[in-house]
């Protein structure tokens, strides 16, 4: 099992600027437990110190930003390592913050990608990136925040069918539904993310930390009921035969046998 040192590159990239890259190429950035431990100390880390005003979320290679969790992981018994207390899916999504993150996906974005994506405060992608929540293809839930917050973020329509069909979304559609802020070639993904980052330090960090706190409250009201209810309807799926399938089935490289049960 790869070690937290190993699945999350941290470093200051410029003064107030801390550049984090998710670094498990060969399984496409998935989550599993390391990275989700490694996440959650990068999160205490950029909010507990004073001179990081900015931070950029990137995927090393060019495969996934992030293609979700790692279902190989899951089917062998350790998804709730995925999780932690505080921060939900990949030490992140739920993680109490206060600093500027900004998503650079220099490539696709699915499950738990995009769900990561979703908890940034804006987002940068590659021309060549999709985004996605294939969670029903494999009898899962997007239970990462995707299924709260991608209705709040895009048309609830386009929602609503990214959600139930699977079916992802080009970078330029991204763009044009309001869920990303730039569209770019995939080589300059971070340098554009980094020149955002720029702009916003140019400004009092203290009146934007104030300022998008309210501006986060306003976008999205109080979650607590919906992350309940997501909790609600995963244990309900948890329990049946369904739940287990899907996970088998991406292992096993084949077709999903579903019992609807």
């Amino acid at each position: 099992m790869s070690d937290a040192a190993d699945v999350l590159l941290v470093e200051i990239v410029e003064r107030h600027i801390a550049l984090l890259t998710l670094n498990r190429p060969e399984a496409r950035n998935a989550v599993n437990g390391a990275l989700a431990r490694a996440m959650a100390a990068a999160v205490t880390k950029v909010e507990n110190d004073p001179d990081i005003w900015v931070a950029v979320l990137t995927g090393a290679g060019d495969g996934a930003f992030c293609a979700g969790v790692d279902l190989k992981e899951a089917a062998a018994g350790r998804a709730a390592e995925f999780e932690t207390d505080e921060g939900g899916l990949a030490g992140f999504v739920r993680a109490p913050r206060t600093k500027v993150w900004i998503a650079a996906a220099q490539s696709h974005a699915l499950a738990g990608g995009l769900e990561l994506l979703l908890a940034c405060d804006l987002a940068v992608v590659a021309q060549s990136a999709t985004f996605g929540l294939p969670e029903v293809r494999w009898g899962l839930i997007a239970g990462g925040g995707g299924v709260i917050r991608l209705p709040r973020t895009i048309p609830k329509r386009i929602a609503f069918e990214m959600i139930a069909t699977a079916k992802p979304i080009p970078a330029a559609d991204a763009q044009r539904y309001g869920l990303v802020n730039a569209v770019v070639p995939a080589a300059e993904v971070v340098a554009e993310a980094l020149g955002l980052a720029r702009r916003i330090c140019a400004n009092a960090p203290l009146a934007v930390r104030e300022s998008l706190v309210l501006a986060r409250r306003a976008a999205s009201p109080e979650e607590t009921e919906l992350w309940s209810l997501v909790a609600t309807a995963t244990g309900r799926l948890s329990s049946t035969a369904d739940w287990a399938e899907g996970p088998s089935a991406f292992t096993e490289k084949r077709a999903p046998r579903w019992a609807g049960q």
